[in-house]
């Protein structure tokens, strides 16, 4: 007889806790996955069919493309529009449609937009081309942040006078708050983002656990260990317990990285962010302090930042909020596909609606 595979008895072993979790609990359990690495890997890997119809994944706010605000969008792409700079931007970014149109689309009728892998490329850029003034639209979580402040330093210590910074760097923790604090949204406990964490450590999800009472577990991103964050949770929920786990230690410390989060405090300063569909939540944003602000594009080119609007029809503010599911889009795999995307969870590979799409486009959500 062949033997079961360790990796399968694991999974089979969870699941066998987790019924019995489940079973004591006697509702349904609604779990936030936070990080859209952590929505795309449960979807490809099949991870959702293997719970119980008892337990309900939830997308939340961690997509960075996702939760960057329209206000912004409209703001680059006016930028690049100008035509006085040089556009450098992740790809995601790059496809993100707004009020009068994307960055793809303003680089078709001529606009200056590069896309980058990493922040260094546009420093490269920079010092490539001392004559062109280089914009980079600096998006992300606190994984993103410290080679932003990186470039930032290197440009600092170099003299390098051309580099600019769109900064809508946030933090997740905030956001999580936020959302229980607005009280829309149901929640039994969160599945915390397996790279976020590498760099502000688990201790940093305390906030949640101590004043709200719900299980915060760090997890990587393979489907055995979300599970694992996933079993933990429900058993907590089963005793009435509300802690702080992580079953990602090979890589995330109570305390983080502290090497980056030095990177953090050299060139930031927590600041107020602007969310979308969630609006401004305070203390949510990183804002380049008193030594950086030369770097700011807002300030240098003047950016006017208008209305956070919606377009119509979309339903990303309501997917990014954990209160619905893609399928509950109207334009969802119609109007709204990855070749023709309408919102920004149908444009970004992290996005909900595009993870839905592509591994659960023909069958609705069992949960």
């Amino acid at each position: 007889m062949t033997p079961i595979p360790v990796s399968q008895q694991k999974m089979d072993a969870l699941r066998e806790r987790m019924e019995t979790a489940i079973t004591r609990v006697g509702r349904l359990v609604r779990i936030m996955e936070v990080c859209g690495t952590h929505t795309v890997a449960a979807s490809r890997s099949g991870l959702r069919s293997l719970l119980p119809k008892q337990v309900k994944l939830i997308s939340g706010p961690g997509c960075p493309v996702c939760v960057t605000s329209q206000a912004y969008i409209d703001a680059v792409v006016d930028l690049a529009r100008g035509g006085k700079v040089t556009i450098a931007t992740y790809g995601d970014m790059i496809r993100v449609p707004g009020k009068r149109g994307s960055l793809e689309q303003a680089r078709a009728m001529g606009a200056s937009v590069r896309v980058m892998t990493s922040a260094m490329d546009a420093l490269k850029l920079a010092r490539a081309e001392p004559h062109t003034q280089v914009v980079f639209a600096a998006v992300g979580f606190e994984t993103t942040t410290p080679p932003t402040a990186d470039v930032l330093i290197r440009a600092e210590r170099d003299g390098v006078a051309n580099l600019f910074v769109m900064t809508a760097h946030k933090l997740v923790v905030p956001a999580m708050l936020a959302l229980l604090a607005s009280g829309e949204v149901q929640l039994d406990g969160f599945l915390c983002p397996g790279h976020v964490s590498v760099i502000i450590g688990a201790n940093a999800y305390r906030p949640v656990v101590e004043q709200y009472r719900k299980p915060c577990v760090v997890a990587g991103f393979e489907a055995a260990q979300m599970l694992a964050g996933l079993t933990e949770i429900v058993e907590q929920t089963a005793d009435g317990r509300a802690e702080l786990g992580n079953v990602y230690g090979a890589a995330v410390r109570g305390e983080g990285n502290a090497a980056a989060q030095r990177l953090f405090d050299e060139v930031f300063e927590v600041g107020d962010a602007d969310w979308r569909s969630i609006g401004v939540i305070p203390g949510s944003g990183l804002v380049l302090n008193a030594k950086y602000r030369k770097f700011d594009a807002a300030e240098r080119f003047g950016v006017q930042f208008g209305p956070d609007n919606a377009t119509p029809g979309c339903k990303c503010g309501e997917v990014i909020r954990g209160l619905q599911d893609p399928y509950d889009c109207p334009l969802f795999g119609k109007a709204c596909t990855p070749q023709r995307p309408i919102g920004p969870c149908m444009v970004s590979s992290e996005g909900s609606c595009q993870a839905y799409y592509k591994y659960h486009r023909f069958r609705p959500d069992p949960k």
